[in-house]
């Protein structure tokens, strides 16, 4: 049963998910970069401070990114949730850029919950909501229960005869 007006936040397994996402994108980006770097740093005639200064920047680069792949998940999650009433729905996100979206009953259009492979391994899902209007016409939240998203959605779908769709 779906509790309405508290505000909720994403099923914590998100920041195991996220993460896993961080690091197949850092594993990405640093090994093609690692060929480059090793390539320059191979070539004689390159200064050796001009190696040592190309081994560094990628050396900290990679260090960023495996702290980003593993700090910024949990970050992100203290500052995402939703709430549902009977009105719609309202989503908050983000950290440094901050944005709450409210998506009105009224205005929506049709309903959608999926899963990538990611997801589904973690028993999660993403709900998307699409509306009328051209701005924000796709509205999504991820990081749901796979049974709660399926609830959201059936909740947010147009009902009764009043509903013009």
């Amino acid at each position: 049963m779906l509790e309405l007006g508290i505000r909720r936040s994403l099923d914590p397994r998100v920041i195991d998910l996220q993460r896993t996402v961080r690091w197949i994108t850092a594993a990405c980006l640093v090994a093609p970069s690692f060929l480059v770097v090793a390539a320059v740093a191979l070539h004689p005639r390159v200064p050796f401070w001009l190696k040592i200064a190309v081994w560094g920047g990628w050396l900290a680069g990679a260090v960023l990114l495996a702290w980003f792949a593993h700090r910024w998940p949990p970050i992100a999650y203290r500052y995402a949730s939703y709430l549902v009433d009977g009105h719609g729905i309202e989503i908050r996100s983000g950290v440094v850029w901050r944005a709450v979206t409210n998506v009105p009953r009224t205005r929506v259009q049709h309903t959608d919950v999926s899963q990538g492979p990611l997801e589904r391994s973690h028993g999660l899902g993403t709900l998307v909501i699409h509306t009328a209007g051209t701005e924000h016409a796709i509205v999504a939240l991820s990081g749901l229960d796979y049974a709660t998203a399926i609830a959201l959605r059936n909740h947010l779908l147009p009902g009764g005869a009043a509903d013009a769709v």
